[in-house]
């Protein structure tokens, strides 16, 4: 059965024995956090908090923390909803009458993918103007954040000169009852329609939806095309229409079972300083100056429930979220690039830090063709590492990807730095923000070639290496993961000896890691390699030479991935939080 709001969601959770509701006051500021951690990384209920100090409201969270329940929003495998819009393109070009109506069913399913608009519903039954955004139970995740925010926020524009319609998920920081921040960051939609307003010179109508059906958190975050409208999505994964009411105050129309919307508008000039967050980088975002959201009025339900998430190091939910929906995109590749087989961000590192693309190349070097233009899609175009490897690589699994850069990367023809590039908003370890460099790393076969066969011995000792070093790690033949017993005065030193040693100088790609990265954990591995790497500050290869009119990196390449004097420092919980937490987990029930 579809999920027509976040109700029918939490119901249902529920009768499966999938939700936990704790009846305890609980603290809005960190405590929740804490609570969500952990029960996430049990596997655990999504949670729904009957009393949040502060606010007559409920708060739910952790609605999106395993695969299975991501899952059941779709109500099939992800993939399913991909290859059904594969199967429609194919009979609609061209169409003929055998071929419509053997794709009947599809036909009928996309039929529903629409929204329908009455002119009532839930969310109309309260409402009030002036908004009161202090009684809202709106977390504080980190103690090191600027103050609290709205973490799950569908936030709905319309593009000034047309009639596309934008929903995408921006943090809100929370000023006072009637104003929060608008981070929009590079690449988003809501951004670009806001720029166009600050063009003519005009305020920008903005409803926040909270709540509603769960689709509509998922269609929120997929990387659509600029101009598709994600409420269409939402209908098409849930499978019957999307309820919406028109608002004349707005021009908007805003989903009919969500549990709040706050209208308000963005207007040109206003500005504010913004953060710093506890973002889904595992670090504390840079403060900034970005647009203030002012609240109008507020309608809601009168038994509201807020809808609320928590990010940092991975995993937390939108790991699962992002999984989802590259599942469903990834049979639409046969649509857009045909020699494109298959492509995956990495969840582990944030999504845009690294991506890797499988191709069937039909001549040689083609691979680079596609990868460029890859790269110039939407927010893959905010990609900082990408490795394109042949079809029939696995491309989730960075052992076998590993492989393949060590079978075929060659430093002369497929190694590729770009400098400056655009760089995510998140991404700090650029020279300034929004700025950083871009690697690409073609490791195909061209034909069945390979470079090398005879694969690296297992690392020595640490010790053997260096007393700075506290262990060492591989991750598939050519990547040597390096991790410090300290952040490292002697770093050049350390450097040396392992493109000295008789073993560790036979990798390719050599990573120095900070001590606070847990290098025998693949997933913070990851994570802590490609959130502090920037290509073009951070790459040291053994040599350079030069071939022709090309200037060529020798290998091993030693990538220096440490935390760094200027970066943002890693998230972590209060201990008082934690001891709090700890005190009083019997009373929570979980």
């Amino acid at each position: 059965m579809p999920f027509i709001d976040l109700r029918t969601f939490l119901n249902h959770l529920e009768a499966a024995g999938d939700l936990a509701r704790i009846h305890v006051p609980v603290d809005p500021d960190q405590e929740i956090t804490v609570i969500q951690h952990r029960v996430m990384a049990q596997n655990g209920p999504a949670l729904l908090f009957e009393k949040v100090k502060g606010s007559p409201y409920r708060l739910a969270s952790n609605l999106f923390g395993t695969p299975q329940r991501v899952r059941q929003v779709f109500g099939r495998p992800p993939a399913e909803l991909g290859h059904r819009l594969v199967r429609l393109f194919e009979t609609l070009m061209p169409p003929t009458l055998p071929a419509l109506w053997h794709r009947r069913t599809d036909l009928r399913a996309l039929l529903h993918a629409r929204l329908r608009t009455v002119t009532t519903g839930p969310v109309l039954q309260t409402t009030a103007a002036p908004a009161d955004l202090t009684r809202l139970p709106v977390l504080t995740c980190w103690p090191q954040d600027g103050g609290p925010f709205f973490t799950l926020p569908l936030v709905h524009t319309t593009d000034p000169d047309g009639r596309h319609g934008n929903l995408g998920i921006y943090r809100l920081q929370r000023f006072n009852a009637r104003s929060t921040g608008m981070h929009w960051q590079i690449e988003k939609g809501g951004g670009f329609h806001f720029q166009k307003a600050v063009e003519q010179g005009d305020a920008l109508p903005v409803s926040v939806i909270l709540g509603g059906p769960p689709a509509l958190v998922i269609a929120a975050v997929a990387p659509l095309p600029e101009g598709m409208d994600e409420r269409l999505v939402a209908a098409m994964i849930m499978g019957t229409p999307l309820d919406v009411i028109l608002r004349k105050t707005s021009g908007h129309r805003i989903p009919a079972r969500a549990e709040f919307v706050i209208e308000g508008t963005v207007s040109p000039g206003d500005t504010r300083r913004e953060g710093p967050f506890g973002d889904h980088f595992g670090h504390y975002s840079q403060a900034a100056d970005y647009p203030v959201f002012r609240a109008h009025r507020i309608l809601a339900r009168p038994d509201a429930i807020y809808p609320a998430t928590v990010v940092g190091k991975p995993l937390q939910e939108d790991y699962h979220i992002g999984c989802a929906l590259q599942e469903m995109t990834q049979p639409l590749l046969k649509i857009l690039r045909p020699a494109v087989t298959a492509i995956w961000a990495y969840p582990q590192t944030g999504f845009h830090p690294l991506a890797v693309m499988s191709v069937k190349e039909r001549y040689p070097r083609e691979a680079l063709k596609h990868t460029l233009g890859m790269l110039g899609e939407g927010q893959v175009s905010l990609t900082k590492v990408m490795i394109t490897v042949d079809h029939g690589v696995d491309v989730r699994d960075f052992a076998a990807v590993s492989r393949a850069l060590w079978h075929h990367l060659d430093a002369a023809g497929g190694l590729h730095l770009l400098a400056p590039t655009a760089q995510d908003t998140l991404d700090f370890t650029g020279p300034a923000m929004n700025t950083g460099s871009r690697l690409i790393l073609i490791a195909t076969s061209g034909g069945g070639r390979r470079l090398r066969h005879r694969i690296p011995p297992a690392p020595p000792p640490p010790d053997d290496v260096h007393a700075d070093i506290n262990a060492l790690r591989t991750l598939g033949p050519a990547v040597l993961a390096v991790g410090l017993k300290r952040e490292g005065k002697a770093l050049t030193a350390v450097r040396r000896a392992l493109l000295q040693n008789a073993v560790t100088r036979q990798y390719l790609f050599v990573v120095l890691l900070s001590p606070d990265v847990d290098i025998n954990d693949t997933t913070q591995l990851l994570w802590g390699w490609f959130t502090r790497f920037d290509p073009l500050a951070d790459l040291h290869p053994a040599g350079r030479r030069r071939a022709g009119n090309r200037l060529v990196l020798d290998f091993p390449m030693v990538i220096d991935a440490r935390w760094k004097k200027g970066y943002p420092e890693p998230v972590a919980f209060d201990p008082a939080a934690e001891r709090r937490v700890d005190q009083r987990w019997k009373e929570y029930g979980l």
